[in-house]
């Protein structure tokens, strides 16, 4: 304890001390004791573990709670759930598990010889507290609860000692071997796939720190484990005997044995215990006769959002039913199934609104379905030699940084799930007719066919017309033996609830490598077919709680706009600020910028007060020295950043962050970002597989033909000169053939025979009716390739209009560029840097006339 939670004094071997620990509320007097415990298996192993007892405040005896905490913790991290169960009158007990904190003995992975003898010894502690209510002689009421390794106790503890009478496991496991080697095609462990990256994560976080857990190469695991976790580390193969150890450790192993009232809370952002886990707990105890509750919320292993309160809520009422014997403070029965998804915008805060949707009976995995076709012929997909690159599915013990690809918002995570060019195959659906709703596993039947080990991962996205995102980064692994000749398997795919809009279509990827797991070191190429169409599990029954509990509904503030479900991405948030309006006057307009500003926190005004129009065929030099504001506005005009005031029309529809507007542009700004290892054309395909879009939507010929980069096309981009990289970078912004091309610099590094080039291509690309807006300091180079220009300086526009009439007769543009900004006053800096797309919509209006030529600094329109 800390010095602000009390006075505590700890007092070695079994010795205890009294404290008091207040936060400014009701104070919780707490008890510091190190209670020795035998076991092993044959009981004779001496340990030592840190407790802290909390009495229950306003009474002298009440029910007793024990937390447990998670792998690599100790009893101080549920300190602050312990005092808030303590102040709802409890009798609490925390405590360090052996091998953690400042307990003694090696770490068994909650071993049934070990740490759940401890646990049951310290049943019989609570049973001699007077604090304590009693159910019988040496029987206290007694219930537990814990996150992943913590609920893994309380599971196993019920199943061993009945005296547990009620227990709230969160976020745990059910077969510990079926997770560290999942196989979606239902054959077992004994063919799964390593999870490599989070057994490592789970192994070094419990070797330990300082000079005693130093000493070994197990640090403070029992050797037993440590021999058995370092040899599936090398083979990537589980061996019986680690399967046999793994499943010891399981709640499988003893649910027939687990018979009392369990609120199974999981996580839909965890790929090291998915909701599969929670899902075969709920299973196993309801078939017991025993009350069960199934609650998955956002959060979970990799991050997103923990729903604290609500689910501290929900326990509490969980255990004021059955300890207490007394309804739920909600007034409600909470048997069932809820879920917490995106319910909306509110239209007052901008924010994202959280609502729990709830049926009376949990429908597992695989309720009612639909199944839904899938195009997509056979295809051959490559493990590359070593498995690496890798495709990337998950981002394993990053916790809130992998949240964010959860979230749908930009940054790195937001690219999640990355499938590498040649090892994915994709099968897509129809365009949906009307919403799916899937909560649950979805499944499909693929046809493998290949030599020797076939270790495959499947995943499931939504493609939106402006894009795909991912419905859940989580990879569903299987490994496929003997099929040689061909074999089929049925895949079930993670589970997750998720609604998939009208006009979206489902798209089904396997993959052959993924960061998280162990996939074989040779080079092979396989074939892949989808045999069936894809089935779909729904719950018609779920409803949004119609008056909204304090516990039950939140909001998320707005930068977390893009999480749960992937609302701008996906284009799904249609309500509020985000239905986008269209006006039929300005439909054949390509670009019109009205009243735009911006201003950054440092109170730089980078874009003020802006407005132009760009017409069809017109190729538009926006010009200004540095700091002008040319990048800020472009960035603007992608949706990357959000004005301040005023608006983008693009075809008459406002432009915001991922309008579905903005795939009728095509950007480059700020360099090309291209994987050197990959031939141009490889980095075509793999971006424009991560659009979403129909292969036969890209037009690569007729962009191919426009940047004319030949052979050099199936070269690896490493060999590529700068000015290559260049046309390559307009090639991929003209996949698509977008009607509106935007470049930033586009002759940056170019020689003087590559800008002519480059001049070339945009001069093509606006004669076939589109339009080109070029950001270029080169004003003997825009004066050749413009037909129009802007002029920007200190965020203002100075002057637009034809460049032959903003040269006027007999100068240069360079000398009536000079002119204008000294009579504009230019200066001034500029911040920001970024590309992307996404997608969503966003409410707007404005008029604005024909811009003309002004040299007083503010122009007419």
């Amino acid at each position: 304890m800390t010095a602000a939670s009390g006075a505590i004094v700890l007092v070695g071997g079994g010795g205890l001390a009294w404290g008091v620990a207040a936060s400014g509320d009701a104070p919780v007097r707490t008890l510091q004791q190190r209670i020795q415990v035998m076991d092993g298996p044959k009981d004779d192993q001496r340990v030592t573990l840190d407790t802290t007892f909390y009495r229950p405040v306003g009474r002298a005896k009440g029910p007793a709670i024990m937390l447990g905490h998670g792998f690599g913790g100790s009893k101080d991290d549920v300190r602050s759930e312990a005092e808030d169960l303590a102040r709802d009158g409890y009798a609490v007990l925390a405590w360090s598990a052996r091998g953690f904190g400042k307990s003694t003995g090696e770490i068994a992975l909650n071993s049934p010889d070990y740490e759940v003898k401890d646990v049951r010894q310290l049943i019989d502690w609570l049973a001699k507290r007077p604090e304590v209510q009693l159910d019988g002689p040496g029987d206290p009421r007694v219930g537990m609860a814990g996150e992943s390794y913590g609920g893994a106790i309380a599971l196993l503890t019920a199943g061993h000692d009945k005296r547990v009478d009620a227990i709230a496991p969160q976020i745990t496991w059910n077969n510990l071997a079926d997770a560290l080697f999942p196989n979606a095609t239902g054959e077992g462990p004994s063919k799964g796939v390593f999870k490599k990256l989070w057994a490592g994560i789970f192994f070094s976080s419990g070797m330990g720190e300082g000079p005693a857990a130093q000493e070994n190469a197990c640090g403070r695991f029992m050797p037993a484990v440590c021999d058995m976790y370092q040899e599936i580390a090398e083979t990537g193969r589980p061996t019986p005997a680690a399967v046999e150890m793994l499943q010891r450790s399981s709640p499988a192993a003893v649910a027939s044995q687990i018979k009392v009232p369990s609120l199974i809370v999981q996580g839909q952002s965890d790929s090291l215990f998915p909701l599969d886990q929670g899902d075969a707990n709920a299973r196993a105890i309801a078939r017991n006769g025993a009350p069960v509750s199934v609650v998955w919320f956002q959060g979970g292993h990799d991050g997103g959002d923990p729903e604290t309160g609500r689910v501290r809520g929900l326990v509490r009422d969980w255990f004021d039913r059955y300890l207490e014997r007394k309804a739920p403070s909600g007034g409600t029965d909470n048997d069932g199934f809820t879920v917490t998804r995106a319910g909306g915008i509110d239209s007052s805060t901008q924010s994202v609104v959280i609502e729990a949707a709830g049926t009376r009976t949990y429908p597992g995995l695989a309720a009612g379905t639909r199944t839904l076709a899938l195009t997509g012929r056979e295809q051959t997909i490559h493990n590359p030699a070593g498995g690496s690159p890798a495709s990337i599915s998950a981002l394993p013990g990053l916790g809130a940084l992998g949240s964010l690809g959860d979230l749908g918002g930009a940054g790195l995570t937001s690219q999640l799930p990355v499938d590498m060019p040649g090892q994915s195959a994709t099968f897509d659906t129809a365009a949906l007719a009307d919403p799916v709703k899937l909560t649950g596993a979805a499944t499909v039947r693929i046809k493998v066919t290949g030599k020797g080990d076939v270790p495959l991962f499947a995943k499931l996205y939504d493609v939106a017309p402006g894009g795909a995102t991912p419905a859940r980064r989580l990879a569903a692994p299987l490994r496929v033996e003997k099929a040689d000749a061909g074999r089929e398997v049925t895949v079930s795919l993670p589970a997750m609830d998720y609604r998939f809009d009208r006009g979206h279509r489902l798209r089904l990827v396997v993959a052959t490598t993924d960061m998280g797991f162990a996939t074989p070191p040779q080079p092979a190429s396989f074939k892949v077919a989808a045999v069936s169409g894809l089935t779909v599990p729904t719950v018609p029954s779920l409803h949004t709680t119609a008056a909204p509990l304090p516990t039950w509904i939140w909001v998320l503030p707005a930068v977390a706009l893009a999480v749960a479900a992937g609302i701008l991405v996906t284009g799904r948030g249609r309500r509020g600020r985000t239905a986008e309006t269209f006006d039929p006057a300005r439909a054949g307009v390509p670009l019109q910028i009205i009243g735009l500003t911006k201003a950054y926190k440092n109170g730089h005004l980078a874009v003020d007060d802006l407005s132009f129009s760009v017409e069809k065929g017109q190729v538009l030099g926006l010009l200004g020295p540095n700091g002008a504001g040319k990048t800020t506005t472009l960035r603007m005009l992608m949706g990357l950043i959000h004005p301040d005031a005023g608006e983008i029309r693009i075809f008459g529809r406002r432009v915001t962050a991922g309008a579905p507007v903005l795939s009728r542009l095509g950007s480059f700004v700020e360099g090309p970002g291209f994987l050197p290892h990959l031939s141009g054309r490889d980095n075509l395909d793999l971006y424009w597989r991560a659009t979403g879009r129909p292969a036969d939507e890209a037009h690569l010929d007729e962009a191919l033909k426009i940047a004319d980069l030949g052979s050099a096309l199936d070269r690896a981009v490493r060999t590529y000169s700068q000015g290559m990289r260049q046309r390559l970078a307009i090639a991929q912004a003209m996949l698509g053939l977008p009607d509106l091309l935007v470049l930033d610099e586009p002759t940056n590094g170019l020689d003087p025979p590559q800008i002519r080039e480059m001049r070339d291509v945009l001069i093509r690309y606006a004669a076939e009716g589109r339009t080109v807006i070029v950001s270029s300091h080169l004003l003997s180079e825009v004066e050749m390739t413009c037909t129009h220009a802007v002029v920007m300086s200190r965020g203002r526009r100075v002057a637009a209009g034809p460049v032959a009439e903003i040269v006027g007769s007999g100068r240069r543009l360079e000398d009536a560029f000079l002119e204008i900004i000294s009579t504009g006053n230019g200066s001034g800096a500029e911040n920001g840097s970024g590309t992307g797309n996404g997608s969503g919509v966003q409410n707007g209006s404005g008029t604005e006339g024909t811009a003309k030529v002004a040299g007083n600094g503010k122009g007419e329109a």
